[in-house]
């Protein structure tokens, strides 16, 4: 028997949906351009940083609360989380990447699902990115757990596809340290399932830094 939420799970995630997340470096063009990241090595201890103590991991917990409020109804707390995280971006750059990339998304959503809509409507635009994917993953009945994996294998398989580019790495370098990942993001996952609303919380003043220094670099592939 095919599983028709694990298909959906992999359209929410694919690179081939259209939210423009392959136009963002977070930071890793900065870092690049300064050689403080020069090699498969420097990008996976950056990203395994992040993973652990930076603000993916918050945004990841953030979209579970999303995912849950839809599921119980709850839009009062869904607005809430979406005014919350606005407010925890810390840089112009990466509060327009979140609003940009959860505006196309919820666009996408109404499309796709008009049933959707009164949720939607209930929200104060704009949206962000770690909303719209819980309120997509909710609808479409995608496991909580497997949405959080989800969204966490998007994020680094984004990141090390603008490495390869940016570096440069080669293809099947990328992909071992893909596959290097995956014991960090179930633990991470685990992790995100477990925490309680007072303990969300990221140290990232380095991608803020490297976030706000990326506005004024002379030339620039991503948007951020």
């Amino acid at each position: 028997m095919i599983d028709s939420n694990l298909l959906c799970l992999l359209q929410l995630v694919s690179p081939a949906l259209p939210v423009g997340a392959y136009s963002y470096s977070e930071g890793l063009e900065t870092l690049v351009e300064n050689k403080i990241i020069n090699d498969t090595h420097s990008l996976k201890h950056w990203l395994t940083q992040e993973l652990r103590y930076g603000a993916i991991r918050m945004e990841a917990a953030v979209m579970l609360r999303a995912y849950r409020a839809v599921k119980g109804q709850d839009l009062a707390t869904l607005s809430y989380w979406n005014n919350w995280l606005s407010a925890a971006r810390e840089t112009e750059e990466l509060r327009a990447q979140s609003q940009q990339m959860g505006g196309s998304l919820i666009r996408l959503l109404k499309e796709l699902q008009p049933q959707i809509m009164p949720i939607i409507k209930t929200l104060d635009n704009p949206y962000n990115f770690a909303i719209a994917f819980g309120i997509a993953a909710a609808n479409w009945e995608i496991d909580s757990t497997a949405a959080v994996l989800g969204y966490l294998h998007s994020w680094v398989s984004n990141l090390i596809t603008a490495g390869i580019k940016l570096i440069p790495l080669g293809q099947t370098a990328g992909q071992l340290l893909l596959l290097e990942f995956q014991e960090l993001i179930r633990a991470t996952t685990l992790e995100i399932m477990n925490l309680h609303d007072d303990e969300l919380s990221c140290c990232s003043w380095g991608l803020s830094l490297a976030s706000m220094a990326h506005e004024q670099q002379y030339t620039r592939l991503f948007r951020s």
